[in-house]
């Protein structure tokens, strides 16, 4: 049976098994792969896409929970939001090895998408759970508050 959902706004059809990780189907079975797998266990967020506009861990989502649902994943990110979080990346240099990147990307974009003038405390809210190995923590915190303030400028 196919599960059938709309990915970087083009129509999907995967007649592969329902229960398959989101994050294999969009890799293996459609070959974008931007989304990585970390941890398996949707506890490091490097694997972070939208679904319906709100970030989930695909590792752990089972295909057929996007039934009818649009996902997102980095290579489809686009809008003003998602401009002034990668621009901001950018400027602080956040990125050193980049594997969590896409992750952290997709979890900033869905603050600021609902939210454009985060505390310190709504981003750690936010962002729990994007593990970053390489300790970029302070340089992520800076990027989301400098992509907030060109949100409101």
């Amino acid at each position: 049976m196919a599960v059938n959902f709309t990915l970087n706004g083009q129509p999907v059809s995967l007649d592969v098994d329902p229960d398959m990780p989101l994050l294999w189907a969009v890799r293996d079975e459609i070959g974008l792969t931007g989304s990585k797998f970390g941890c398996g266990m949707a506890q490091c967020g490097a694997c972070t896409m939208h679904v319906d506009g709100e970030p989930v861990r695909s590792c752990s989502t089972p295909l057929s929970a996007v039934e009818g649902q649009s996902v997102t994943t980095i290579e489809g990110l686009q809008g003003k939001v998602a401009q002034a979080v990668q621009d901001a990346w950018v400027k602080h240099e956040v990125a050193q090895c980049g594997y969590c990147q896409s992750g952290q990307i997709m979890s900033a974009v869905a603050l600021l998408s609902s939210n454009t003038q985060p505390s310190d405390d709504d981003i750690n809210e936010a962002m729990q759970g994007n593990i970053c190995r390489c300790a970029t923590y302070v340089r992520i915190r800076s990027a989301i508050h400098d992509a907030a303030k060109t949100l409101r400028a």
